[in-house]
């Protein structure tokens, strides 16, 4: 069965430049993004590349790939996640992640998991939720 931890983490730096013409539909923009996370997750800072389409000016999907260095409850390494979202009209942002197959280093080596996250408009800082197993 699953172990399940919570925490909370803030966007630390976000660097977003248009891939295509800002006036193109659908639009495709290039994020560079640091998080901080704290609870279950302990990571300082993490790197994390999104690859975003803006179907409106205010709405879209997103996918990325993000590296987090520190610890899962009290276990030491490092592990990748898999994350894809969307983000409606009124600034809500909702993701869903997973551990990159083989990613996990040092005592996190065999962690598999899924988690999940809403960013609220204006909160500063978003609360996720993390489901792994630990071989």
């Amino acid at each position: 069965m699953p172990t399940q931890t919570t925490g909370r983490f803030t966007f630390a730096n976000w660097e977003e430049r248009p891939v295509t013409p800002t006036e193109a539909s659908p639009r495709l923009a290039h994020a560079s993004v640091t998080n901080a996370f704290d609870g279950g997750i302990e990571a300082a800072t993490t790197t994390c590349e999104y690859a975003i389409v803006y179907v409106t000016e205010k709405t879209g999907t997103f996918a990325g790939m993000e590296v987090l260095v520190g610890s899962l409850d009290g276990c030491q390494g490092a592990f990748a996640l898999e994350e894809r979202g969307s983000f409606d009209a009124d600034g809500t942002v909702r993701c869903t992640f997973a551990v990159v197959p083989g990613s996990g280093t040092g005592e996190l080596t065999g962690l598999r998991g899924t988690g999940r996250f809403t960013v609220e408009p204006g909160a500063p800082s978003v609360p996720y939720t993390f489901d792994y197993d630990l071989d």
